[in-house]
């Protein structure tokens, strides 16, 4: 194996490219895994020294290919699609797999806050909550749980801070370009808030020391906000009026925002994430707030002039 050699999966995606940015800040040698080498993103990668190989999670010759001398692993796997209820179980259980085979030593994958507790909310005995998403991840970790890995790590973030910029805030808050945070969630809700490059950053900090983090399962949010708090942070960077609204379920359909992301939004107001903010700071790895992660990406807000 090649030493401090780590397998990215899900490089060009706001986690995997942060934990990409942070094994690079940290020394490690890093390989990508994409289905198109030849896409933009993928050359951006290979530039900064990133060895990008093709690979796909259906395709097992090229996940032992992509394993190939690697002492760790980075795990993300996208959620189950309609058409494909299996999909994220399935591609986790042969990507695990293909990394045992392999003999890899470390084994970092992230999930979200809260997976393995779904049975807990109001209303799962009635199928709410999109129960496919949580038994799927939740079903992830189980499988990286027992996997027999010498060191292994689930992270589990919660809200990420990037859903507020692109190219996720087209789909997540379509009301934010003018203007307003339009959401389902009640006016009082506070909702559990991480960046990815800190979720990059942990995972570094676990393949750098994987003793230490070895058999965690971490839940990470460095604050929790009411949208209204959110709207006056991203007032302030951009300099333009932001304000905020608390919609019926279906008002805020009736506003574009789709029925599925409306659910979340209930179940945020209902349930949320829960992060103990203490426990996530207690690691030792500086979290970073709401403020000063829009003032880093104040020119990618997408809030146009009234």
């Amino acid at each position: 194996m090649t030493a401090n050699l780590i397998l990215v999966t899900g490089a060009t995606g706001a986690q995997g490219g942060a934990t990409v940015d942070a094994l690079l800040d940290a020394g490690f040698k890093v390989r990508a895994m994409s289905r198109n080498p030849d896409s933009q993103a993928a050359r951006d990668l290979a530039g900064r020294g990133v060895d990008v190989v093709q690979g796909d999670f259906d395709d097992k010759e090229s996940l032992a290919a992509a394993m190939s001398g690697v002492t760790g692993v980075f795990s993300v796997q996208m959620p189950p699609m309609p058409d494909d209820l299996e999909s994220e179980l399935r591609t986790g259980r042969q990507l695990v797999e293909a990394a045992r085979v392999a003999g890899v030593q470390t084994f970092v994958h992230t999930s979200v806050a809260r997976a393995g507790d779904q049975a807990n909310f109001v209303g799962w005995d009635t199928n709410r909550w999109w129960p496919d998403y949580w038994n799927s991840k939740s079903g992830v970790n189980d499988i990286v749980r027992s996997a027999g890995f010498p060191f292994w790590v689930v992270l589990k973030p919660a809200f990420m801070m990037d859903n507020f910029i692109p190219p996720k805030v087209t789909w997540m808050f379509p009301s934010l370009i003018k203007g307003s945070v339009d959401t389902a969630m009640s006016a009082d809700t506070r909702l559990d808030l991480i960046a990815a490059a800190d979720i990059g950053r942990f995972a570094a900090a676990a393949f750098a020391d994987p003793a230490r983090f070895n058999g965690q399962e971490i839940d990470l949010a460095a604050e929790s906000l009411t949208m209204a708090e959110v709207a006056a942070v991203i007032a302030d960077v951009t300099g333009r009026p932001v304000r905020s609204s608390s919609l019926s379920g279906k008002e805020a359909v009736a506003a574009g925002n789709h029925a599925g992301l409306v659910e979340s939004q209930k179940w945020a107001s209902v349930e949320g994430y829960k992060v103990d903010l203490a426990k996530a700071r207690s690691h030792g790895i500086k979290l970073e707030s709401f403020a000063d992660w829009a003032k880093r990406h104040d020119k990618a807000f997408q809030v146009k002039l009234a």
